[in-house]
């Protein structure tokens, strides 16, 4: 893997330099709007923080319609968290995509036991849970991996849940007759020994990097 740096999980939140990505889709079927911020050591695959993030303490709804508590639920076990949305036209689908090809690439791993490789939690966070009902998100992930967990529910609890690991998220809204949403593009990984949130990916992050690092994040160890 790339060469990484490590920052205090403080410094990340103080900085807001966290890459932003502006992403529309018009109803009328017109190209998307997309804008996206330079980041911050976007040359780097992951930075290691030495204070990592608490794991937000989220309740929500899957997309079986059942209440999801994210602490609850992942606790103990390596987890990677990503807010976006399904419309998003471009940065949300390709960061899953990664994740869903790593994760295959992963279960090759004969270095890791079957319990190891089952253990891993991708948790994708709507940030539009107008339209992101659980039978879209359903719908949506199953064409990505279908063992992700979708969550949805309250706006306000979402962009908390996102603020408390240093992630802005902001209401969709319509700008120029398209529907605009502005989110952080980071995931954040979180150990299966402390429930930390220790890693931060940027959007750069590729499906290599996460083949790499997905097997020691399984483990507990630094990528």
């Amino acid at each position: 893997m790339r060469k990484k740096k490590k920052l205090a999980a403080a410094a990340l939140l103080a900085t807001a330099v966290l890459t932003l990505s502006a992403c529309g889709s018009g109803d009328s079927g017109d190209q998307p709007v997309v804008q996206v911020s330079a980041e911050n050591g976007s040359d780097k695959a992951g930075t290691v923080l030495d204070q990592p993030f608490e794991k937000p303490d989220l309740v929500l709804t899957d997309t079986h319609g059942k209440k999801y508590d994210l602490r609850s639920e992942t606790k103990g076990k390596p987890t990677l968290i990503y807010f976006g949305y399904t419309h998003c036209p471009d940065v949300c689908p390709l960061t899953m995509n990664n994740l869903a090809v790593a994760k295959k690439e992963v279960e090759k791993n004969k270095q890791l036991t079957q319990a190891q490789k089952d253990s891993l939690r991708i948790v994708f966070v709507t940030t539009d849970p107008e339209r992101d009902t659980p039978s879209a998100l359903d719908k949506w992930l199953k064409g990505i991996d279908p063992e992700v967990v979708g969550l949805t529910g309250d706006f306000a609890t979402i962009q908390a849940g996102a603020r408390a690991l240093g992630i802005s998220i902001e209401p969709p809204r319509k700008e120029n007759g398209k529907i605009v949403s502005t989110h952080g593009t980071q995931v954040i990984a979180f150990s299966p020994k402390t429930d930390g949130g220790y890693v931060v990916y940027g959007k750069d992050a590729t499906v290599d990097d996460y083949t790499k690092d997905i097997p020691k994040i399984i483990k507990g160890e630094n990528p």
